[in-house]
């Protein structure tokens, strides 16, 4: 089925109830593209008797559409990935903030938007991948060491243009400063083993066939080729090997997919009612695994492929400073010859 074929019909569905002051429904709208999402929402009305409509596009899409419709916006509930993306939405106004006691007990600070305009509903690490027939990178424990020249033309990475690029990015820039976030950017570029180019799982086949030794990627690509039905997939997983940078410092950099409550919406109680469900030890095992993510809720213990790369130690710096150094990490990026 097309996202078209799944979409328009909860599309003229959530038009045609616009009004009925009496419905029992949420109006989602999200950039989250699981169909593993498809049965949190079948759950929620099912345990609720809430109706759940969905409106899927991308993030720029939807926050372009928010924007348009304004005050008569149907839209309850904003889902998205990135801190970068929800930073966006946030400097658009089109949140209102949401004061939870379940979601401020479930959810660890460094997750949730300092106000409460959004919190984080999974997770994922971006990770240090390197070829196992290489061997293991002798003084590579850190971001900061993937700019030593003993690295010079051995590093695959994706574009700046990445959202998950500029996050890492903006994470140094809220740590170190400007200058120690610029002193990276060219590092790693003097170190590129080719112009960067297609995706995380891009990356990971590169350093898989020895293209290049090292490369940067989300553990969830790594997960998804380690949990692959296509025996290809798991070949390349099977030859690289992981490093978690950071974990004697400040941690290893995480990112999320968020969700918060929309600035008008006409469903305000069923609307943190789903958020708060989104919360729950059934929901949080679901949106982890299903993307192969990490659960944000610290006692909740999901499975999957994503669990077998080991414990790690995560930096807690707030997720808001991740979108807040965006546009600075962009421009030292374009600097340093990033492209």
């Amino acid at each position: 089925m097309s996202v078209f074929d799944r979409v328009f019909p909860c599309f003229v569905a959530l038009f045609l109830s616009i009004g009925s002051a009496n419905a029992e429904e949420v109006n989602i709208y999200s950039a989250r593209h699981y169909d593993t999402d498809l049965s949190i929402y079948e759950r929620f009305s099912e345990d609720t008797g809430i109706k759940v409509n969905l409106i899927e596009g991308q993030s720029e899409e939807l926050l372009a559409r928010l924007a348009q419709e304004g005050e008569f916006s149907p839209g309850d509930v904003l889902l998205t990935v990135d801190a970068g993306r929800l930073w966006h939405a946030e400097q658009a106004e089109l949140f209102e903030p949401v004061s939870s006691e379940i979601i401020d007990a479930r959810v660890p600070a460094h997750l949730r938007h300092p106000v409460g305009l959004w919190f984080g509903i999974s997770k994922r690490a971006r990770i240090v991948i390197y070829n196992k027939e290489d061997g293991l990178p002798e003084g590579l424990a850190t971001y900061a060491d993937l700019t030593n020249p003993k690295f010079e033309g051995q590093i695959c990475v994706r574009s700046s243009s990445s959202i998950y690029n500029i996050s890492l990015l903006s994470s140094i820039v809220a740590h170190e400063g400007t200058e120690a976030a610029e002193s990276w950017a060219e590092g790693v570029v003097a170190n590129f083993a080719r112009s960067p180019q297609g995706n995380d799982t891009a990356q990971i086949k590169a350093v898989a066939a020895g293209e290049c030794r090292l490369g940067i990627a989300n553990t969830y690509y790594v997960a998804r080729l380690m949990g692959s039905d296509d025996p290809a997939d798991r070949a390349v997983a099977d030859k690289i090997g992981i490093i978690f940078p950071d974990q004697l410092d400040r941690g290893t950099h995480v990112n999320i997919s968020g969700a918060g409550l929309l600035a008008n919406a006409p469903n305000r109680a069923n609307a943190i009612r789903f958020l708060e469900f989104l919360v729950s030890d059934w929901a949080q095992n679901i949106l982890a695994e299903g993307n192969n993510e990490y659960p944000t809720v610290p006692t909740v213990d999901a499975q999957g492929p994503v669990t077998t790369l080991g414990a790690f130690k995560e930096d807690e710096i707030n997720a808001s400073a991740l979108g807040q150094n965006q546009s600075l990490a962009i421009r030292i990026f374009d600097r340093a010859g990033w492209r």
